[in-house]
């Protein structure tokens, strides 16, 4: 099985998920770091991704299997879960709460780009500010408690990691990473079980591998 991965050098959530589990599971693929802004405005307007396939909705991530195209985050991170361990094949309860988790990603992940997507710079601060002060803790909250409810372990969905766990580990790594304008890196603070959750991920030795590897952190 020949796989690929296109996306940016960006270690955003939507790749990052993508890629770990993979990684994670030792399945060999090609990790196709496309050029911002020459790679991708050729996909936007065209739709062809470097080596000549297309993407099906002119977005990235898109995977290539064999010469077969899927795009979309959630098909490619169920896709590399179910190769790698990190997404059940067998048991379609756990199989949605973790797609639960993904979905719940995407939802702050659009949140989030409403405020980027504004220019006039008042009505951005006060966009973050509610953002920070209201969105984020508000859905910050449904996580903890997800987290709170699953008492066979620390991760959100059955007594092991996924990729639901990779992706929102990645997600608030980006939120609070200082990069986004009037939201604090300390936002997580207040929420033990996503704090817990952040550090198993961010202390898993394939992750911490693949990110000095990656990107030398």
């Amino acid at each position: 099985m020949k796989i690929r991965l296109f996306y940016t050098n960006l270690p955003f959530w939507r790749a990052e998920v993508c890629r770990l589990a993979l990684y994670i599971g030792e399945i060999e693929f090609e990790d196709v770091r496309m050029k911002w802004r020459d790679d991708f405005d050729m996909m936007i307007n065209t739709g062809k991704l470097p080596n000549g396939l297309k993407s099906p909705f002119r977005q990235i991530p898109v995977m290539e299997v064999d010469g077969q195209v899927v795009g979309q985050t959630g098909g490619i991170a169920r896709f590399c879960g179910k190769l790698s361990g990190l997404y059940p094949k067998n048991d379609d309860i756990l199989a949605a709460q973790i797609d639960q988790i993904l979905d719940a990603a995407t939802d702050i992940t659009n949140l989030v780009g409403l405020t980027m997507r504004e220019k006039e710079p008042n009505k951005k601060k006060l966009a973050r500010q509610k953002l920070s002060g209201e969105t984020l803790p508000k859905w910050f909250g449904f996580l903890e408690n997800l987290l709170k409810e699953n008492k066979s372990s620390e991760w959100f969905a059955g007594d092991k990691m996924s990729v639901a766990d990779l992706a929102i580990w990645r997600l608030i790594g980006w939120i609070i990473s200082g990069k986004l304008d009037q939201v604090p890196t300390t936002l997580l603070e207040t929420f033990p079980n996503l704090t817990i959750l952040y550090n198993n991920v961010d202390s898993h030795p394939k992750v911490r591998e693949w990110m000095s590897l990656k990107y030398h952190k």
